[in-house]
């Protein structure tokens, strides 16, 4: 990946370890910019809005919760992925932190590759934020096209495991999801499952068959027991049609969740299998909670599901469950897994 377009600010008001950072960060082909105190890096952050901001804790003038505080009150500013530097460890003050907002936090001392998976972590944070911020925007547009469109529709009940619609069927529906769980999937390497995405309460499914004039792309099938609304397929076509408008939002919509999706698919292609699992537990956890600021996840997801999704093996996925067991990253419990700690997970290679 080339970062060169990419601009990091080191706010630190320790020489050694400022002028060590920007070593590193250049090496990496970063832009950087640096200060020494906070005061100064804020100023800088409005100036040059950088794409993200590396921030110690402890520092004179203006600390870095102050620094993240005027952060966010400027709109501008309020979005740049910011990371703390510290030496505190304990618990009340990494939550103070994220309360206030950082996206992460390295504790002193670190490495070098701590210090640069960190950084590009939260960078592909930021441009998935753009492009759910684009979707998010488009498909409250939509909100009312759908609800207009599920009123005609009509209701039918799945059982857990059961398949809403295969690969190459035909393009009948577009579903709502009502209550319950289903993923998306593609078969590969002679027959094994990939999941390629989850969809909860309130999503829509389908669509994109159907605005395409194409049979379905992936499999459907429910995790658990679960209503959907169908659709009639013809009623979307139809209503397109009379509304011209709608093609652009929908052409938006498809293009961010065929982003989202490129991305999953890269990281299947180059990301080692430790880093699929630690993504796979992470994207479970954030999609099916409710809040997504707390610091525990409990998911119930069946290891078949997890190995899907990683693109691996059912034993593989066992071994690195035991592995992050043991790491202290989660806790089994029962048929349920609890992710204790998902800014570690995050960072997992």
């Amino acid at each position: 990946m080339n970062k060169s377009n990419k601009t990091v600010l080191v706010i630190e008001d320790h020489d050694d370890i400022r002028e060590s950072i920007i070593e590193i960060l250049e090496m990496a082909d970063y832009n950087v910019m640096s200060a020494g105190d906070g005061k100064a890096g804020f100023e800088l952050a409005l100036k040059h809005t950088p794409d993200l901001i590396l921030c110690d804790i402890m520092m004179p003038i203006l600390d870095g919760y102050g620094v993240l505080y005027l952060l966010g009150k400027h709109e501008a500013t309020a979005h740049i992925p910011l990371i703390f530097l510290t030496a505190k460890v304990e618990r009340a003050d990494i939550r103070k932190a994220m309360d206030m907002g950082a996206d992460d936090y390295l504790t002193k001392p670190f490495d070098d590759m701590e210090l640069l998976n960190a950084v590009e972590s939260r960078l592909k944070k930021r441009r998935n934020y753009n492009v759910e911020s684009v979707k998010l925007t488009t498909t409250q547009e939509l909100e009312s096209v759908f609800d207009e469109l599920s009123a005609s529709g009509k209701t039918r009940k799945y059982k857990k495991k059961q398949l809403v619609y295969q690969e190459s069927d035909p393009s009948l529906y577009l579903y709502k999801v009502v209550n319950g769980t289903l993923r998306s999937f593609l078969f590969y390497d002679e027959g094994r499952e990939l999941t390629t995405g989850i969809y909860t309460k309130g999503d829509f499914f389908g669509y994109d068959a159907i605005l395409t004039n194409n049979k379905y792309y992936e499999s459907i099938e429910t995790i658990e027991d679960c209503e959907l609304t169908l659709i009639n397929g013809t009623d979307l076509q139809n209503l397109v049609a009379k509304r011209p408008a709608l093609n652009t939002k929908f052409v938006h919509l498809l293009a961010s969740n065929n982003q989202l999706k490129s991305e999953r698919l890269l990281s299947f292609a180059y990301s080692t299998v430790r880093k699929r699992v630690a993504e796979t537990l992470v994207f479970y956890a954030e999609k099916l909670s409710d809040d997504k600021n707390q610091d525990e996840f409990k998911i119930r997801v069946l290891r078949d599901d997890l190995a899907s999704m990683a693109g691996t093996a059912n034993e593989t996925v066992s071994r690195i469950l035991a592995d992050f067991k043991d790491e202290n990253l989660i806790k089994k419990e029962g048929n349920s897994i609890r992710v204790i700690d998902i800014n570690r997970l995050k960072q997992v290679v």
